[in-house]
């Protein structure tokens, strides 16, 4: 075990001010109504000040940012340049209508357009990744003319109003009127496989004529496009087998139908590339390219809300004359613009993607290797990059899920366990259901990564004494 700590990394504390702290908890209590909570058994954590890799709780206590808070911190808390380019641009232009063009959207837009794959060509830009999808979906609608939109189970794509029905998990559940013309079916995931497959190729070819059928039932001609989140986030970081994305852009060809890939995740360095559908092929070694791209997060990192969409010219020209139906009064706004030219050329000067598909390769992946044959809660770790999954399981032999489906209350107690076993040792989780993410910044020092899967390994050892 290391004899690195928390407390010998961690930068320089910002000041401690207690009373300041507790106000801040306190107002947040009185007035504020959180997403996706009940609100009276709410007790957040008030944070103090970030930088890098690390953040600071009202008690000045230094927590390494394991989750990259929503998993969109791509390059780290306060990262100077993109902090100086907000600055400079604040004090140039901060607002102006979409109608104009803008230096900053301007240059976005050519950064975002030249790491894109294929022949991509233009980016509309939206306030983040639901809007992103709300916007995609009504291209390809307007441009086939047709109305239905297939989607996997085991997603999230927003929470509004198409976004929210194309998800596949439990949020959608409260909020679906099954109006919206949505239909989901089962993606590749071999470990649970819902094919009885036994190998990645099984199941690849397997998911691959399930999602054929479901299109030759639901009917051809009313489906507008297939969306899918190119490497699943919040749902389990399953990595498609090599074939499949492949297999679903030769689907989308022969039935006239768009394929959107949801990049809002593990787009812009999270997967070791700059999009994760850069890591996929054709049989003849060719991109795989999607008609559309729906991106946000870590573009900018979340220093200000920006998502967007980016198109090819096929749609593009379907709008050339005929007016594009929809728009945002913050589309492109110079403010988020900047901090994406500012994030984009760090993340190139600084080979912070590079960075991240190191750290995947030669420190998560063979660590969190180890940690499955030193824990048998691990089922399986799968992911890419700085975007990886933990599977906890009760039993490695039936793979029982450590906590049922959508567990909540006492159901959920063993993760809830996990979680604060992992913050008494100043390490900040992502957690979802049965599964424990690991996702750090792409800017992630080796140490600092050591460090966290040390503190996991512990974390680990102390939910199984539980258990037992």
């Amino acid at each position: 075990m290391s004899t690195v700590t928390v407390e010998s990394l961690a930068p320089a504390a910002p000041p401690l001010d207690l009373d300041g702290a507790q106000r801040t908890h306190d107002l947040d209590r009185a007035h504020v109504f959180h997403s996706w909570s009940a609100q009276g058994a709410l007790d957040p954590m008030v944070v103090t000040g970030a930088q890098g890799s690390w953040l600071w709780d009202g008690a000045g206590r230094p927590f390494l940012d394991f989750s990259s808070q929503l998993v969109n911190t791509n390059i780290g808390h306060q990262h100077p340049a993109v902090v100086r380019g907000i600055q400079e641009q604040a004090a140039k232009l901060c607002t102006i209508a979409p109608q104009h063009a803008n230096d900053a959207r301007s240059e976005a837009a050519r950064l975002v357009i030249e790491r894109s794959p294929g022949e991509l060509s233009h980016v509309f830009f939206t306030n983040g990744g639901a809007e992103a999808i709300e916007n995609a979906v009504r291209m390809a609608r307007l441009h086939t003319g047709r109305r239905k939109v297939l989607t996997r189970y085991r997603s999230y794509h927003g929470h509004t109003q198409t976004a929210i029905h194309m998800t596949g998990d439990p949020r959608r559940w409260p909020n679906d009127t099954g109006a919206e013309g949505i239909v989901h079916f089962f993606g590749p995931y071999t470990y649970r496989s819902v094919f009885h497959a036994q190998t990645d190729d099984e199941e690849c070819a397997r998911a691959l004529a399930h999602l054929e059928q479901v299109v030759q039932m639901e009917g051809p001609a009313t489906i507008a496009a297939i969306v899918l989140e190119t490497i699943p986030g919040t749902a389990g970081i399953m990595v498609p087998p090599p074939a499949y994305l492949a297999g679903v852009r030769d689907i989308c060809d022969r039935y006239g139908i768009c394929w959107i890939a949801d990049e809002v995740m593990a787009g812009f360095g999270r997967s070791g590339a700059w999009f994760a559908v850069d890591h996929f092929s054709t049989a003849d070694g060719g991109p795989v390219v999607p008609d559309l791209i729906t991106f946000a997060k870590g573009v900018n990192s979340g220093y200000v809300p920006l998502g967007g969409v980016i198109l090819g010219d096929a749609i593009y020209d379907t709008f050339r004359e005929r007016p594009y139906p929809g728009g945002l009064t913050y589309s492109g706004h110079p403010l988020a613009c900047a901090a994406a030219v500012a994030t984009i050329n760090a993340m190139t000067d600084e080979g912070i993607v590079q960075n991240a598909a190191r750290i995947g390769a030669e420190v998560i992946g063979p660590r969190l290797a180890e940690l499955a044959q030193a824990h048998p809660v691990i089922g399986e770790v799968r992911g890419l990059g700085v975007f990886w999954a933990l599977e906890l399981v009760r039993d490695r032999e039936t793979r029982e899920p450590l906590v049922p489906y959508n567990a909540s209350g006492a159901a959920a107690a063993p993760m809830n366990a996990l979680v604060a076993a992992c913050k008494k040792r100043g390490l900040l989780p992502f957690v979802n259901m049965n599964r424990l993410h690991v996702v750090p910044p792409c800017n992630v020092t080796e140490g600092e990564a050591r460090l966290g899967l040390d503190l996991l390994d512990e974390a680990l050892g102390e939910l199984e004494s539980s258990l037992t």
